[in-house]
């Protein structure tokens, strides 16, 4: 698959790190910055052009005429939506935008049916997303949708006190309604079996349908208490949506913004919420406004230092919930460790979008990925396929089919029912199918079969 990146920033690079990975797809990317490229080029197997995404020689230089799918990741929307422009009439098959301007959010239907966009992606939306579900399921340390919400795969922190913490899987009686998935020990994900101990510490990723879900965690000693009211730090775009999604879920909302024009803006967007004009990096600012009595904190800053302190100081404070915004990836497993559970970062949100359509485009005739969600940055994936099509696969037990070493067909999904598969369970045409794999891309639901 031939596919041109606009954009080598934190967006664009993610995208070329994972797309770049899968032996079929020749990636290319487009920056004027060169030191960008320098580093992309020293990094990655992909090819990288010098000039503006705009410039219709700089696209024909790319390819653009053969290319499949042109992503434009750069830092303005207005500049997205002209490089898709230019690259749909140059050719291009598919084409997807970055566009974050909340005052393009409620034109984004117009906007793709204009510009011919294949897919508009809003990071600053998409992490709100991602925190209202964190809000939502106070035990989790992520949440991620499956079948269209009916089954739900949740990240739990392990500690010493739990009932499941030394004990093999097999002998847990209490997850037989729900799938341990992966656990994540120290550095290393692994796709369980029956003889895993899970230990202190640990993340675990448990799949299932909600109601379980809520039931197992609240056994095993997690808090489930409804949230009713929450102090948002960083007044900025996703502050903003946050606080409409929480507005439209009752929730109360306390945002702390150091930018004063800031604030007048966000107090006339946002009726229903309490503005304070203040720094939320200050300690006794934040105790004035009564921390320690919120339900959950969520840092929303641009700058990781900050959000991660606040976090910190949340947590020292007793609030139940707290969630940090963080743009880079590579101190997950230490923020972890720190104690602070609760993390979204934007360019993986934004590139699981954009990958689940990629790989759907790369089989649109076959079983499409309908979901995908990378397990502790990119070790593992959790995708969704629905059969639509005869395959070797169907009406076989799946004890008797050779599935390739590091995939577990997690949930099953058919008509109303959720099916936690064993060896003697089939698919069937029509099914949603979860499925575990680790160290594995998978574009089509065939791929996890043995050659």
């Amino acid at each position: 698959m031939k596919i041109i990146i606009i954009g080598d920033g934190k967006v664009g690079y993610n995208l070329a790190e994972n797309l770049s990975r899968e032996p079929d797809n020749d990636v290319t990317i487009i920056d004027k910055n060169a030191e960008a490229l320098r580093k992309t080029i020293e990094s990655l197997d992909v090819r990288c052009i010098r000039g503006s995404g705009v410039s219709t020689k700089i696209l024909l230089e790319a390819g653009v005429r053969e290319t499949d799918l042109l992503i434009a990741a750069t830092s303005g929307d207005e500049m997205n939506m002209v490089c898709c422009l230019t690259a749909k009439k140059l050719g291009a098959e598919h084409t997807i935008a970055r566009i974050r301007d909340p005052e393009y959010a409620s034109e984004l239907s117009q906007i793709k049916a204009d510009l011919g966009l294949d897919l508009v992606i809003n990071p600053e939306r998409a992490v709100a997303s991602e925190i209202v579900k964190l809000l939502e399921f106070p035990s989790a340390s992520s949440v991620e949708m499956f079948a269209e919400s009916r089954v739900e795969m949740v990240e739990i922190k392990v500690s010493a006190g739990m009932p499941i913490t030394g004990i093999p899987l097999k002998d847990i009686k209490k997850v037989s309604s729900v799938l341990i998935g992966a656990v994540a020990h120290d550095d290393d994900v692994i796709i369980p079996n029956g003889e895993t101990v899970i230990l202190p510490g640990d993340l675990i990723y448990i799949i299932g349908r909600p109601s379980r879900i809520f039931r197992f965690c609240s056994q095993i000693g997690l808090r489930t208490q409804r949230i009713k009211n929450v102090m948002i730090v960083g007044g900025g775009r996703v502050a903003y949506y946050l606080a409409q999604y929480l507005e439209e879920i009752e929730i109360k909302v306390k945002i702390i913004e150091i930018n004063a024009d800031r604030c007048v803006e966000l107090a006339e967007l946002l009726p229903g919420a309490l503005i304070i004009h203040g720094d939320g990096s200050d300690d006794a600012m934040l105790r004035s406004e009564n921390l320690g009595h919120m339900d959950a904190f969520v840092s929303v800053t641009g700058i990781d230092e900050e959000n991660l302190m606040t976090a910190l100081l949340a947590k020292w404070c007793g609030v139940p919930k707290v969630v940090a915004k963080i743009n880079r990836t590579g101190y997950t497993r230490v923020i972890h460790d720190m104690g602070i559970d609760n993390l979204v970062q934007p360019k993986l949100i934004t590139a699981n979008h954009i990958l689940r359509y990629v790989r759907g485009l790369q089989n649109a005739m076959g079983n499409p990925v309908n979901t995908l969600y990378q397990i502790l940055g990119e070790q593992a994936e959790a995708i969704e396929f629905i059969i639509s099509r005869p395959s070797e696969l169907l009406d076989t037990p799946l004890r008797k089919l050779p599935i390739v070493r590091g995939v577990l067909v997690a949930v099953i999904v058919r008509g109303s029912d959720i099916i936690i598969p064993h060896g003697g369970d089939c698919l069937r045409l029509g099914d949603h199918v979860v499925l575990i794999t680790r160290g594995r891309p998978l574009s089509d639901l065939d791929d996890i079969l043995e050659p």
